[in-house]
């Protein structure tokens, strides 16, 4: 702390009184626009260099709030007399106002106000300005503020209104000092800084970018969880990209890539790194039979009945498509569940909200559905043999179990059971390749729901270029 009598040398902080060594509270009443007096007050140091502070006011804002007036003006030495050209003495031929946001104090607002100086040079017919040392280039903000407001960016828990109402700022500028820094961190010579560790998995999905089926595509670290690489397209041609940039010699070090049943980006690797192996997970082999064949397959038999004439068993059959998904791990533990009286919801007298609690007898429910239809039958052991798959690790014995699971879909005569074995022929290398690269696409998925809950908070981003360097941000935060 630094004190000094008729003098300021900071940010007002308190206004306490020093009698007999003793800091006594003082507090006066502060209207709109009144000065503050200088005499008896604790002074912390601003850190504005050359800045000398003669008067401060308290203002308000359209908002009603209060904003800390700090005018003063720059201490001057006999270098900033001299011209940079010819090394003579300059004249001082103006005076301007400058007005620069500072740090907050408390909930208030912080302003600098400051008269800086114009030079002019009669030899050279030449002006200069002196130069405001704590002003951020590019922005009316302190250098201070600047640094603040990059490192609640560089957090990543706040969204750019939100660092705009505690800076003070407006969004559209704090939305031009974090593309700044996005692009100090990410950005070289207008491209993508080249990458400096190798990676020997990959995951790679397209993700929705706008409205109007427009998508792009990630590449990440499946070790790390980094994005490595972002671009417009769903296609072949952002993979040939993405080899481009980081080059052959760095692929050389991948072992295998994950991805869902987009067959683009197995053909594009297929060709440009044919000693990479693609594989295909069990999460996106279960979607597909869930939703191709299951839900199909329920709504053909459900409608077979109603035409039967059994409405009973129609109805019991439209309310098990979760049972009829679930494998019979996940029946028995929810049947465990009501065992042990797990709550689901809690009950609210307030709102008048009763608890939920498990009903049970799925494992039953399930058992009478496969009872009697011998197509929900053989649904149960393409499950069964499909999570028994995905468990081994020996390819000839994983070869075995994928080929008894195509007989039994072609056994059936089923067009959608048919289907499901047309997809397993075509990605067969891929699904088999499981048993000896234990890798899925989970992360991936996860990065997924990252960027969906940073645009929902953000309520969209306009800008993509902006928008991506953001997600490679995000992976990279630890």
């Amino acid at each position: 702390y630094i004190y000094k009598k008729n003098s300021f040398c900071g940010l007002i902080i308190l206004r306490k009184k020093i009698t007999k060594g003793v800091l006594n509270m003082d507090y006066n009443k502060l209207n709109e626009n009144s000065q503050l007096e200088m005499n008896g007050y604790l002074k912390l140091p601003s850190f504005l260099l050359n800045f000398n502070n003669t008067e401060t006011t308290i203002e308000k804002t359209k908002a009603n709030r209060n904003v800390y007036c700090f005018k003063g003006n720059l201490k001057m030495t006999v270098e900033d007399y001299i011209c940079p050209h010819c090394h003579e003495m300059m004249n001082v031929n103006n005076h301007i106002e400058v007005s620069l946001k500072h740090l907050n104090v408390g909930a208030n607002l912080g302003v600098v106000n400051v008269s800086k100086v114009q030079f002019y040079c009669e030899k050279c017919n030449k002006s200069r300005m002196q130069e405001v040392q704590f002003k951020a280039d590019g922005h009316n903000i302190t250098k201070q503020l600047y640094q603040y407001t990059l490192d609640l960016l560089s957090s990543n828990k706040y969204t750019l209104k939100q660092v705009a109402e505690i800076t003070g700022l407006c969004k559209n500028t704090v939305k031009e000092i974090d593309l700044e820094r996005l692009k100090n961190n990410y950005i070289e010579d207008g491209k993508l800084k080249k990458l400096k560790h190798c990676s020997r998995f990959l995951g790679i999905d397209e993700f929705k970018l706008h409205d109007g089926y427009i998508y792009a595509t990630h590449i990440i670290d499946l070790e790390t969880g980094e994005i490595l690489y972002i671009a417009h397209g769903k296609k072949k041609q952002v993979v040939y990209d993405f080899i481009n940039y980081v080059g052959l010699e760095w692929m050389s070090h991948v072992i295998s890539v994950a991805c869902d049943m987009n067959s683009d980006f197995e053909e594009a690797f297929e060709e440009k790194c044919p000693h990479i192996k693609i594989v295909f997970d069990h999460f996106h082999i279960v979607k597909n039979f869930n939703e191709k064949v299951i839900s199909n397959i329920r709504k053909d038999e459900q409608k077979r009945l109603k035409e039967e004439g059994n409405e009973t068993a129609a109805k019991i059959l439209k309310r098990s498509k979760y049972i009829l998904c679930s494998n019979r791990n996940t029946l028995k533990r929810k049947d465990n569940e009501v065992k042990e009286n797990k709550v689901i919801s809690k009950g609210s007298t307030i709102f008048n909200k009763p608890e939920i609690t498990r009903k049970g007898n799925y494992e039953q429910r399930y058992d009478e559905l496969i009872k009697e239809n011998k197509l929900l039958f053989t649904i149960d052991l393409v499950k069964e043999k499909l999570n028994y798959a995905y468990t081994l690790d020996n390819e000839e014995q994983m070869k075995k179990e994928i080929d008894e699971i195509i007989e039994l879909c072609d056994q059936t005569n089923n067009e959608h059971f048919k289907w499901f074995s047309n997809l397993i022929k075509n990605h067969y290398d891929g699904i088999i390749a499981h048993a000896t690269y234990k890798i899925s696409s989970g992360k991936i998925e996860g990065t997924n729901n990252k960027i969906k809950t940073l645009r929902r908070q953000s309520y969209g981003f306009p800008d993509d270029e902006y928008f991506f360097l953001k997600l490679i941000d995000m992976s990279r935060q630890k």
